[in-house]
């Protein structure tokens, strides 16, 4: 599912407008990256934990060439799915 089709979903599932719910699945994606970035963790009962995890640098090979890159530190975002998720997963 692509964003468009996202967008259709919460349009057919709120009774919205698309251009509506294109504007709140933006607010809520907005907010999550907000927090992200403040180093916040976005806890979403029963559904998962967005969180920040931070990559240390580290020394990687070009597979072409061979040569050496120094690859700098950074903050990468995680998702750990929830128990209700997993269990919908799974069922």
């Amino acid at each position: 599912m692509n964003k468009a089709e996202f967008v259709n979903a919460v349009a057919d599932a709120t009774n919205e407008p698309r251009a509506r719910a294109a504007e709140l699945v933006d607010a809520v994606f907005d907010c999550i990256t907000v927090a992200l970035k403040k180093g916040d963790d976005v806890r979403l009962p029963a559904f998962g934990v967005f969180v920040v995890a931070n990559a240390a640098a580290r020394t990687a090979r070009n597979p072409k060439t061979g040569e050496e890159i120094n690859v700098p530190a950074s903050r990468k975002a995680k998702f750990r799915p929830g128990k209700a998720l997993k269990e919908a997963l799974d069922s």
